[in-house]
């Protein structure tokens, strides 16, 4: 090994005119002629520089002392070729160092003078043993020494010093950065890494345990799993992240224009709002979404939209919708006023769903016990028509595709609801009637008769009067035009008596004592709550005078004669 400041031929001497002579930077230094090599054998004896007179040593022919300490500077560093040894079973940066030599300094020493030029030797501590505790390696044996060491060299080293730094030492759980990712990701075990860790006198051999660790392996399913799951978790974020920007900040999905010329039947309950509509309409596909109907709904009055069925077209925008269903031409509704017969609304039906005429008749007199009757109300073979009185008056949904029974259904329930309401079965005993069909009957005849509500009282107390058969007037007989033309299926007040006396119908109560077999219309509220409520002033009779809306009353057949007379006046006879 070449030593430290001599060339192949031995050491350069000193140039007698260069004071830095051998100072190679960073590349190396002249060693000074006192020192040995700090490792790696046997002490090196270096051949003492000639001397010059009359350069550096004032005199005495030794260096001066600024050439002594520039060198003793230079001292302090090593050529690579000095760098420790590491032991070849070294392993995570452990570093195994050859024992230290003990070395001989040369010492020169002269008569004591100050042109002696003596050389001294400086001493460092061993960075291994900073208190001193080692006999020093080097000078005069109290100090360790820090040649060849790193810390002769302060950082940052020169690049031709710098060593890659020793690995730190692992816990055997951890594989390291590249092993343990090689293990995972390649599906290896950990059979690599304990092989490799043995072939180079692995954790087991140094720590003493002797044998091999349990081989694992692992399966690149479990990477799979990784990635399905955290997959899974941003695609469950993104979505619910887009409904919830959807939900508040973008519009809502619509329609254009006034829709196709394909037409549906929509029926709206009563008491729906925007967002029940809404979705009667979507699932029609007449609109495209709900919150875009409930925006126009809110924005165009839709809260006047009524109850009832309605034609619209599909794939209509949301605010096309509102305007159409607030226009009355498009609603598909069958309107039952107070008083109005069951054959008109069964007409009025049959318009609306487009079916033939007397479909609906035929369908009310085939299931009338299956519409919701209520178990009080009766039927006999005189009666016309059984749903007589209860088609409630009230509008109806009624559009094409809709059943005939399903209209008549909620007709019928209405009138059931509001009876009950009424409470017409306690009523009929306190006026000592038959029945509640009694009091119903009553009031289909009180609105037949009647021309304004100041009339119904008043008319129904006749006919309560009318039906004593002990009484002076009448003796039974209600004698009403109303229920011969119901008879008749007509409206004619011109009926002469022959004309009447010779018609015998059940119906005809010039003919037959009591109340007809049953209904002859479908009362209003008005007319019910009069029924329930008559006047108490005598009243047998009563005439419309002027044979439209003016009705006069009378206790005695000679003023109902007087009022029959007037009737007669103002029709000219």
């Amino acid at each position: 090994m070449t030593e430290y400041g001599r060339g192949q031929e031995g050491s350069e001497p000193w140039h007698p005119q260069d004071p830095y002579y051998g100072d190679g930077g960073w590349e190396g230094q002249q060693g000074h002629a006192g020192h040995q090599a700090a490792y790696g054998g046997q002490p090196q004896h270096y051949p003492q520089a000639p001397q010059q007179p009359g350069y550096g040593d004032w005199g005495t022919g030794q260096q001066a002392d600024y050439g002594q300490a520039q060198q003793q500077y230079q001292q302090q560093h090593y050529d690579q070729q000095h760098q420790q040894q590491y032991d070849p079973n070294q392993q995570y940066g452990q570093q195994q160092y050859a024992p230290q030599q003990p070395q001989q300094s040369q010492q020169q020493h002269d008569s004591g003078t100050w042109g002696t030029g003596t050389h001294t030797h400086v001493q460092y501590p061993d960075p291994s043993d900073p208190y001193g505790q080692q006999a020093a390696a080097y000078g005069a044996g109290d100090q360790p020494d820090y040649y060849g060491t790193p810390d002769a060299y302060p950082p940052p080293e020169p690049p031709s010093r710098r060593r890659t730094e020793p690995e730190p030492q692992r816990a055997d759980w951890d594989p390291g950065p590249d092993q343990g990712e090689h293990a995972f990701f390649a599906g290896g075990g950990d059979d690599d890494a304990d092989d490799d860790l043995d072939d180079e006198g692995g954790r087991g051999d140094r720590r003493g345990r002797g044998g091999k660790k349990p081989k694992k392996r692992r399966s690149g399913c479990a990477c799979l799993v990784v990635v399905l799951v955290f997959g899974g978790g941003i695609g469950g974020i993104g979505y619910f992240g887009y409904q919830f920007y959807k939900d508040r900040f973008a519009s809502a999905p619509d329609y254009t224009g006034d829709g196709t010329d394909k037409t549906v039947s929509i029926v709206v309950p009563k008491g729906a709002g925007g967002a029940e509509i809404g979705r009667l309409l979507k699932a029609k596909d007449v609109v495209k979404s709900v919150d875009a109907f409930v925006s126009a709904f809110t924005q165009n009055d839709g809260d006047k939209i009524q109850a009832g069925a309605y034609l619209l077209n599909t794939e209509m925008s949301a605010k096309s919708a509102v305007e159409m269903m607030l226009d009355p031409k498009s609603q598909n509704a069958v309107m039952v006023t107070p008083g109005q017969r069951n054959i008109a609304v069964y007409k009025l039906i049959d318009e609306k769903l487009g079916l033939k005429s007397g479909a609906t008749l035929k369908v009310a007199k085939a299931d009338y016990k299956s519409l919701g009757l209520p178990d009080w109300a009766e039927t006999n073979s005189e009666m016309k028509d059984p749903l007589e009185g209860f088609l409630y008056p009230g509008t109806y949904p009624a559009a094409k595709g809709m059943k005939p029974e399903a209209v008549l259904k909620d007709m019928v329930g209405e009138a059931a609801k509001k009876y009950d309401a009424l409470n017409l079965e306690a009523k009929a005993k306190t006026l000592k009637l038959d029945s509640p069909m009694d009091i119903i009957t009553i009031a289909s005849l009180v609105e037949a008769e009647g021309k304004t509500p100041d009339d119904y009282r008043k008319i129904a107390e006749v006919v309560y009067n009318r039906l004593d058969y002990g009484n002076p007037q009448t003796y039974g007989f209600l004698q009403f035009d109303s229920t011969y033309n119901y008879a008749k299926n007509e409206s004619n007040i011109d009926i002469s008596e022959s004309e009447i006396n010779k018609d015998q119908d059940p119906y005809n109560t010039y003919t037959h004592k009591g109340l007809p077999p049953g209904p002859i219309g479908n009362p209003g509220e008005d007319a019910l709550k009069s029924t329930l409520n008559p006047t108490d002033d005598g009243w047998y009779y009563f005439v419309a005078t002027d044979g439209v809306s003016k009705t006069e009353f009378a206790r005695t057949h000679e003023e109902f004669q007087k009022l029959k007379d007037k009737f007669d006046a103002s029709r000219g006879n």
